[in-house]
């Protein structure tokens, strides 16, 4: 519980220090991505937290490219 206000007082610091500049040069798109990946991030961390799993990218890489990997490696020897 302590963690999660921890992680949320940080984004909110966060949020402080960001937002205005942006705002104030009228970088919409710029605040926009901003948001995505602060809300993303803060929710991932969170999750991290709960002890939730989180799935690693790069099991679905391997997943897809292994397949193909194998017939080149048959094809090349």
């Amino acid at each position: 519980m302590w963690i999660i206000i921890g992680i949320l007082l940080v984004t909110i610091l966060i949020i402080v220090f960001e937002v205005p500049p942006l705002w104030k040069k009228r970088k919409k798109k710029e605040l926009i991505v901003f948001s995505f990946l602060l809300v993303f991030g803060t929710g991932l961390c969170i999750a991290q937290s709960l002890a939730v799993k989180i799935p690693n990218p790069l099991d679905l890489i391997t997943f897809i490219y292994k397949p193909l990997s194998d017939v080149m490696m048959k094809l090349l020897k």
